[in-house]
Parts: structure tokens; C-alpha cells; sequence
């Protein structure tokens, strides 16, 4: 009998619990005036990233498994939009910046590749 894969098994999911500890790093940085603004927006966008793909790993249909990729996918847009900010912010500099970019770059292209596979390939079910 095959042993069933858990979202702790994915390489992206595993590649986005890197980015998180990524991006703890680099706002640790940041000036301390932004604790509320900039540096709390980053670290929820980057926490929704793993978020999403352990919860829609969880769930029983493709549909929903592709919706909580799409929605990670598009966590994974702000922290890009958010990390370009900090650099036009000075906040850091774009060496500082590059094993998250890096790391975020990764994991944006093993999603959409994900849920293309999921949307050609899959059955309705993923469990069965």
C-alpha cells in the first residue's frame, strides 16, 4: 500500500518554510518603526504562503487544493511587491534581499507549475 504524501513532504512546502525564516531574517533589519507596517505585512504574506498549501493539501478535491495554491501564489505577488518596497524604502539593500528573492522566485515557479499539473492531470480526489 502507498503511503499517503503530507504537505510536509512537498518540496515547495519545505521551500516556503525557507522563505519565512528568509524573511524573519531580512526584516530583522528594518528600522523598528516599521514592527507594525511593512515588517508585519511581510511576515503574514510569507507565513500565508506555507499556510495555504499545507491547508489545501488537507482538503479532499482538486478544486479546492488549486484555490489554496492560487491564494499562496498571490501571498507569494505581495511579499514580491513588499520586498521591492523595502529596497526603494532603503531598508535594505538588494544584496540583502537576494536569498529571499531567490527563495521566492523558487517557490512562485514550483506553484505554478503545481497547478498546472493539477488542473491538466489529477483526479477529483487526492486522497484516493
Amino acid at each position: 500500500m502507498a503511503q499517503l504524501v503530507t504537505y510536509r513532504d512537498l518540496v515547495v512546502w519545505q521551500k516556503a518554510m525557507d522563505l519565512v525564516m528568509e524573511v524573519y531574517n531580512l526584516t530583522s533589519k528594518f528600522p523598528k518603526l516599521e514592527i507594525y507596517g511593512l515588517i508585519a505585512q511581510m511576515k503574514r504574506s510569507a507565513i500565508s504562503i506555507p499556510s495555504n498549501i499545507a491547508e489545501g493539501r488537507r482538503r479532499s478535491s482538486r478544486k479546492d487544493y488549486c484555490q489554496f495554491l492560487i491564494i499562496s501564489y498571490g501571498s507569494g505577488a505581495e511579499l514580491e511587491t513588499q520586498i521591492e518596497i523595502a529596497k526603494r524604502l532603503n531598508f535594505v539593500s538588494q544584496q540583502d534581499c537576494k536569498i529571499a528573492e531567490d527563495l521566492l522566485a523558487e517557490v512562485m515557479k514550483m506553484l505554478n507549475k503545481i497547478l498546472f499539473t493539477l488542473r491538466s492531470n489529477f483526479p477529483k480526489k487526492l486522497n484516493s
